[in-house]
């Protein structure tokens, strides 16, 4: 009998939803294909190459016959902290140029969606790999998600910055304004944000129904220090602020908010022509 194949990225907030995948009971189970873009995922279900995929929500408008797993995100009722539009200083309504972090396209449809429907214009669009000194170096504004987004401070200075001294606010010439896409959406429309979810392909959906998600998300919040250990070496932050990211600030359940925001933001991301279709929200299993 074939093996299932699943794929996710590898940043650290996804990292609750595949621990048990990796170390736990679902160990050897299940051949996980791990990728640091989560634009790599989308693509090995749109080949039908994977049985299920942790990819952008978007791409579920872009996907012929894929099928949400129901109740496992990755998202955010309020501030989701590695997902954010980071300036030199300026205002958003300010901005003319933003260079795009092109690997989550949720995020980049998102930005999108914020200038041209919240605050009412357009501007010019380049992309970029995620270094955000070279992003800024000829434009206003720069999209960062997942670590690297993470590795900015709610203050504006890099994490590494504020690390190197005891004072808050450090004198060097690295400060920048963090605009939260996840607080920016929910003050403009009220509702919580749906950054990632499990798909399924209809196809495959006997073999994928056979993965409880669920039950691997619970195994990996339940072991969030081992996670957090795991990371240390490569996200410098203070143990308590991770912990405090992964379980309060990410949300892995969808509640009421989320799913109402997930169909308004794809109802917008039609409207203004970032995906084709609006498709109605269909579940494994269902």
């Amino acid at each position: 009998m074939t093996t299932p194949r699943i794929s996710a990225s590898s940043y650290s907030n996804t990292a609750p939803l595949i621990w048990s995948f990796l170390y736990g009971t679902n160990r050897g189970k299940f051949e996980l294909i791990l990728d640091n873009a989560p634009a790599r995922s989308a693509e090995l279900l749109s080949q039908n190459r994977v049985d299920a995929a942790l990819v952008p929500v978007i791409e579920y408008q872009r996907i012929r016959d894929v099928l949400l797993v129901p109740e496992v995100c990755v998202g955010a009722r309020t501030r989701v902290r590695s997902v954010c539009l980071v300036t030199k200083g300026e205002d958003l309504k300010d901005v003319k140029t933003v260079v795009l972090d092109v690997s989550s396209k949720t995020s980049v449809a998102l930005t999108k969606i914020i200038f041209r429907d919240f605050l009412g214009f357009e501007p010019v669009y380049k992309t970029a790999k995620p270094n955000l000194t070279e992003m800024l170096s000829d434009s206003d504004c720069a999209l960062l998600i997942g670590d690297p987004a993470l590795m900015i401070a709610d203050s504006g200075f890099r994490i590494s910055d504020l690390t190197k001294t005891q004072n808050p606010k450090p004198k060097t010439q690295s400060q920048f304004r963090k605009f939260d896409l996840a607080e920016t959406w929910r003050g403009f429309t009220g509702f919580g944000f749906v950054f990632a979810m499990w798909m399924a392909n209809r196809g495959k959906a006997e073999t994928a129904g056979k993965i409880d998600f669920a039950a691997a998300r619970d195994e990996g919040l339940a072991h969030l220090d081992e996670i957090i250990r795991n990371y240390e070496t490569e996200i410098n932050l203070p143990r308590a602020d991770f912990k405090k990211y992964l379980s309060e600030n990410i949300s892995y359940s969808i509640d009421d908010s989320m799913q109402k925001g997930l169909e308004l933001y794809f109802k917008l991301a039609h409207k203004n022509g970032l995906c084709e279709n609006n498709t109605e929200l269909r579940f494994l299993n269902s």
